[in-house]
């Protein structure tokens, strides 16, 4: 079996298993999969309750990797995400006590409750895959995956995430409400006890690992990257926005395009894997202008806007 047939079939195992909890929620858990085969981060924006926190636990149970979540609050402090060193009254030496950063799959829950310092001390990890404490860098393990999340609706005692910030998430996405038919089932599965509890791992650490790397020979056609590149463009000379997206977006499009591909068991991406990927990727790097919020645009509708109009290469 070739490695993108290898991948597809691995990923489709993780997407299963995590469908044994997350019930009804198909495109969310196909995008969080994509982000990990990406080896990026994601960013869930929603409601409290609808199951941010347990998609990253099943995550973490699929992939039988070590898991942590921190709980973030405004006395947060950098220390206690990164780590710390304590002085040993035995050895009269420091010892470096690791903080909950070192592990595979990392919830940063309510990320916007904490001051924009401690927010900071995750933007190494995210994208360097390490840490500095007390001047002395340390390597994170493989595979990292933040997943980030916010409650869009609660603003008092929140510090909005910094653009900079937000560029480091490969991609923002919600989950929304179940149908009344997904609920049902939902309560139908946690009448004795909770799914979480069931899932099995279905990949090893290294196996991930060797799916992220076949993720990268997905070919992607020249005229695909110039298709990309212009809906980036377009978005920094578009009316209503102040700010477009930056060519990490681009990368995140090319990058995101081969993973879903790959799901699909495709060698190849196609112009539906970026326009399905477009506003996933894009709508967090981009601020309204004023009037445009005035007029209460909205971003998704500004992104099929964008992918209406730049024409689409025949690959």
């Amino acid at each position: 079996m070739d490695n993108i047939n290898w991948t597809a079939e691995r990923a489709r195992a993780i997407i299963e298993a995590i469908e044994t909890v997350i019930v009804g929620k198909p495109e969310a858990v196909h995008l969080v999969v994509i982000g990990l085969l990406c080896n990026g981060h994601v960013l869930i924006e929603d409601i409290p309750g609808v199951g941010k926190t347990m998609l990253a636990r099943s995550l973490a149970a699929a992939l039988g990797a070590q898991y942590r979540r921190i709980q973030f609050t405004p006395d947060l402090l950098p220390a206690d995400i990164t780590g710390t060193s304590i002085f040993n009254q035995k050895t009269s030496e420091f010892s470096f006590r690791p903080g909950p950063i070192f592990t595979n799959i990392l919830l940063a829950d309510e990320i916007n409750r904490a001051t924009p310092k401690t927010q900071s001390s995750l933007l190494e990890g995210m994208e360097e895959f390490q840490v500095t404490v007390d001047g002395d860098t340390r390597q994170l393990d493989r595979p990292f995956f933040v997943i980030a999340t916010e409650n869009p609706i609660e603003y008092r005692g929140t510090y909005p995430l910094p653009e900079a910030q937000l560029d480091r998430f490969l991609m923002r996405i919600s989950l929304g409400y179940p149908s009344p038919e997904d609920e049902v089932i939902v309560l139908e599965r946690q009448v004795k006890q909770h799914p979480i509890y069931s899932v099995k791992p279905v990949v090893g650490k290294d196996e991930v690992l060797r799916m992220q790397t076949s993720v990268r020979d997905v070919h992607i056609d020249d005229s695909l990257k110039q298709y990309m590149v212009e809906i980036v463009a377009a978005t920094r000379n578009h009316a209503l926005l102040a700010l477009g997206a930056s060519p990490r977006a681009s990368l995140g499009l090319m990058r995101t395009g081969q993973a879903r591909a790959a799901l699909l068991g495709r060698d190849f991406v196609l112009p539906d894997d970026i326009k399905a990927l477009a506003a996933p990727v894009l709508c967090h790097r981009l601020i309204l202008k004023p009037e445009a919020r005035l007029r209460q645009s909205d971003l998704v509708s500004l992104v099929h806007e964008i992918l209406e109009q730049v024409p689409v290469p025949a690959v």
